[in-house]
């Protein structure tokens, strides 16, 4: 497996507050061997996607086949109008009376061609209720992770710079009691104080159904107010996370050498902080965002319910309440190679940002 490993411990900025070497934002600079190395281990690393793929979906399937309850029971329910052949003729339409194994070997064969089979409940094709939903978890997951970065930066080099102020300490207060709260019973709260309780913004739902009669401005501005309550609780905990981690990074920079010499220079403490300290404490929390991804696909599963957003994640929650096995396993596949696609393009950017990389 492919391993990205530092060339050592020399600062990328040297004592003189400039940087040394090659420049981290600058690709330019790499050389042809290593842009030919770095290309050879992205390709690895995305040809690790497919055996880890194929656990995870192994793994669902299991996990689906040991709940309780069985899709036949779930589609005709004790209806005794349906008889006992009428459920087995279903199972074995569907391939549900083979062996484990043999149901996996088939789902296999057929998603190779980006075939997931058709729904239990709707008899639709899954790849086109995912992509139905698809765009509005992007939306979500994407606007979520620019807030948390755009927040929690801020609030980590802020805490940094006032280390041990009370200012830092009222900031490490809030942002653990942030980190301990649970974003499901956060967002509750949010709806019952913000959308219940004082009507600022919609409870549910991506847009009305009255939308047709708003003009393009309107409608854009209904989709903003519908996003902020789902937004403010899917980046609480990761903003929290990532505030901590900014602050940790930005105290180690700022005891380097460089830094004091920097300052002994009189250069403006504005100028010693965001431009010659502030590059290298972002390189650990590039990598973060391997942790962010993850949390935030997983997360969308709760949020998306709560709010009734028509995302992927409430379609893979309302698809496990009625065991609707095939959009289960398709909504799991597809949630599983974005993070894991996440994953490594926060390597490939950390070995950008740091020449000091190499790859093995």
């Amino acid at each position: 497996m492919g391993t990205l490993r530092s060339l050592g411990d020399t600062p990328l900025i040297n004592n003189m507050g400039k940087t040394s070497g090659v420049s981290p934002l600058k690709m330019s600079g790499v050389s042809p061997t290593r842009q030919i190395t770095m290309l050879s281990y992205i390709i690895r690393r995305l040809l690790l996607i497919i055996p880890m793929l194929l656990g995870i979906s192994l793994i669902t399937l299991l996990i689906m086949h040991l709940s309780p309850g069985d899709p036949a029971s779930i589609k005709y329910g004790l209806n005794p109008e349906v008889a006992g052949s009428a459920r087995a003729k279903f199972n074995e339409l569907y391939g549900l009376d083979k062996p484990i194994l043999a149901q996996f070997i088939i789902w296999l064969k057929r998603i190779i061609v980006f075939d997931f089979g058709n729904s239990f409940i709707d008899d639709r094709p899954v790849i086109a209720k995912v992509m139905e939903r698809l765009p509005a978890t992007l939306l979500l997951e994407i606007l979520s992770i620019l807030v948390i970065y755009l927040v929690s930066i801020p609030i980590g080099i802020s805490s940094a710079v006032k280390a041990d102020s009370p200012y830092d300490r009222m900031m490490t207060v809030a942002v653990f009691v942030g980190y301990a709260t649970p974003d499901f019973w956060f967002a509750l709260l949010l709806i019952m104080f913000f959308g219940v309780g004082l009507g600022w913004f919609p409870i549910s739902g991506m847009r009305p159904w009255y939308i047709d009669y708003y003009s393009i401005f309107d409608s854009l501005k209904d989709l903003i107010w519908r996003l902020v309550l789902p937004i403010i609780a899917t980046s609480l905990v990761s903003l929290a996370g990532i505030s901590r981690y900014m602050r940790s990074s930005m105290l180690e920079v700022l005891r380097q050498d460089y830094i004091r010499t920097a300052r002994a220079k009189g250069l403006k403490e504005s100028s010693v902080i965001y431009k010659h300290a502030l590059k290298n404490a972002l390189l650990p929390i590039v990598t973060i965002a391997s942790m962010i991804l993850p949390a935030l696909i997983g997360g969308s599963f709760i949020i998306e319910t709560i709010f009734a957003w028509p995302g992927m994640g409430r379609l893979g929650y309302e698809a496990i309440m009625n065991y609707d096995l095939p959009t289960v396993m398709g909504v799991g596949v597809i949630s599983a190679f974005l993070t894991l696609l996440g994953l490594v393009l926060a390597d490939v950017m950390y070995a950008i940002v740091d020449p000091r990389i190499r790859y093995d």
